[in-house]
């Protein structure tokens, strides 16, 4: 008779003691933060960060002030998964979160929240200063509780008003250097908040029956394709009049010009064919096209600070 144990990996948790049930339960964790929004978040506040300088910041306040902000935004966004489990079970993108498959319950999600947004605070507050360590703890209160809970099932304008919250990262970390959040920071949260309904409602368009099967007021459900379709054309527009703000005002020079035209030619080529000439597929590719975009652009800013002269 074999004593071999065998070990089921879809219900492997840490009572089985085995690494791969140990790793499979605490991968559940970690998807619970969203590491590749969390990433993204942090990549806008570090040059945020670096863009209050005129040399380096110095590794320190970089090194804390990503940690205490990468911190409250998994905390944030574990709190997000929780309070919108019984709409992700309904839907085929996020049926697999540990919240949505009950994996993991209500107790174990907050108490992992509060110890990462409480060391994220401590962080902030000890090791950099007050105001980011306040101002990262209203844009969790934001997004956790007011989109979430509030903006998002009530109102079809949620990507737009709830916006202000996942653009404030640039001015969380300007501020973890400065200890102030001048006009330039706003401009680059200004970006951010006109970037994120084009973006997030190419997602919607291409996953409308998923957002159709949640009960969300989502704007492709609400008001059609065609009227999303607009929408994303019209923001497209004034996102790329809001990239030319830095250089109107003298923040950044014609290196970041040229690439930010260059960008936008792009953006608005996606947005002309999702208004257009709408297809799944154009959708998809908008979508990641923006995350690339943004990222690009943020790059073109920190070059153009510290290269060009």
């Amino acid at each position: 008779m074999s004593n071999v144990k065998v070990v089921d990996l879809e219900t492997a948790g840490p009572s089985d003691g085995t690494a791969a049930g140990l790793a499979r339960y605490w991968s559940q964790y970690w998807a619970l933060t969203k590491p590749r929004v969390t990433m993204l978040t942090v990549f806008c506040a570090v040059i945020g960060s670096l863009l209050a300088s005129d040399g380096f910041p110095g590794w320190g306040v970089l090194l804390y002030s990503g940690a205490g902000i990468w911190l409250l935004a998994g905390a944030a966004f574990a709190v997000n998964c929780l309070l919108e489990a019984r709409i992700d079970a309904r839907m085929a993108r996020t049926a697999r979160r540990a919240t949505a498959s009950g994996s993991l319950g209500p107790l174990q999600t907050v108490v992992f929240s509060l110890v990462l947004g409480g060391a994220g605070a401590a962080l902030l507050y000890t090791r950099v200063n007050p105001l980011t360590m306040w101002l990262t703890l209203a844009t969790f209160v934001g997004y956790a509780f007011i989109y979430t809970l509030l903006l998002k099932p009530n109102t079809s304008q949620n990507i737009v008003i709830g916006g202000f919250a996942g653009a404030m990262p640039p001015a969380l970390g300007w501020a973890a250097v400065a200890n102030a959040v001048p006009m330039e920071a706003w401009l680059l949260v200004l970006i951010i908040f006109l970037w994120t309904p084009p973006h997030f409602w190419a997602l919607a368009m291409y996953r409308r029956d998923d957002y159709a099967r949640s009960g969300l007021p989502m704007l492709p459900v609400t008001h059609g394709m065609a009227h999303t379709g607009l929408q994303v054309w019209r923001y497209s527009l004034a996102l790329a009049a809001g990239t030319a703000l830095p250089w109107a005002v003298g923040m950044s020079g014609v290196l970041y010009l040229v690439a930010a035209c260059a960008l936008n030619a792009v953006f608005l080529r996606y947005g002309w064919l999702v208004h257009k000439r709408y297809s799944d597929q154009i959708a998809r590719k908008s979508f990641a096209w923006s995350i690339m975009y943004l990222a690009l652009l943020f790059a073109a800013l920190l070059l153009d600070h510290y290269i060009a002269p």
